[in-house]
Order: C-alpha cells, then sequence, then structure tokens
C-alpha cells in the first residue's frame, strides 16, 4: 500500500522559513510526478507547486511564485517544499500528492491519485 508521510508543518511568523517533506513508502516516488496543493480554512483545495518524475520541469501558482521551491531526492523517495518568506495568507493545511508513472507537474488536482494526511501551516503576523 502506497503512504506518503509529510512533516515540517508548524507555526511561523510572517517572513520566515518552513521545509516540508513528503516521504513516500510502498512505492518508488522516483517515477512519479509529485504535487503539494494547500487548503486554507473555509477555501477549496488549490495547487500550490509541483515536480515532474525527472525532477527537470517544476510548476508554481502564482501566488507562491518566487517563494516557494519544490525538489525531489529520489535515492530517499522524498520530495520536499521549501518556503520562505511565509505570509498570513500562507496559513493552510498542507497536501503532498502523487501522480500517474512517468508522470509531468501537473496543476490539476484529479491527476494525482494519492494523498498524504496534511500537515498545518500556520503563519502568525
Amino acid at each position: 500500500q502506497v503512504q506518503l508521510v509529510e512533516s515540517g508543518g508548524g507555526l511561523v511568523q510572517a517572513g520566515g522559513s518552513l521545509r516540508l517533506s513528503c516521504a513516500v513508502s510502498g512505492r518508488t516516488s522516483s517515477t512519479y510526478g509529485m504535487g503539494w496543493f494547500r487548503q486554507a480554512p473555509g477555501k477549496e483545495r488549490e495547487f500550490a507547486a509541483s515536480i515532474s518524475w525527472s525532477g527537470l520541469i517544476t510548476y508554481y501558482a502564482d501566488s507562491v511564485k518566487g517563494r516557494f521551491a519544490v525538489s525531489r531526492d529520489n535515492a530517499k523517495n522524498t520530495v520536499y517544499l521549501q518556503m520562505n518568506n511565509l505570509q498570513p495568507e500562507d496559513t493552510a493545511v498542507y497536501y503532498c500528492a502523487q501522480g500517474p508513472p512517468y508522470g509531468g507537474a501537473y496543476r490539476n488536482p484529479s491527476a494525482y491519485d494519492v494523498w498524504g494526511q496534511g500537515p498545518q501551516v500556520t503563519v502568525s503576523s
């Protein structure tokens, strides 16, 4: 059974940084596109960032571009989301997701079939 286990969430002041990790078990992550999504209270889940299986292609939502960076370490079956200059509007539950084999970097959540549990990220002003 495939599981995505996220870590690294927490409370940070505005302007601070956090790094989320998503460790994949039960299936090697190295040949799958991966994505990060987030859901703020009272809002729908939205795309944040994604990375292709090769790591050569990345996409970002306009709201996080220039502040967030997605990367992967295929040897460790882990994907990361480095979040810098965090702002209160970044407060949300963050989910990592695994897409199809040899997949690209997709924005649409329907492209992903396995989801993590979603750590909370809270940014205070």
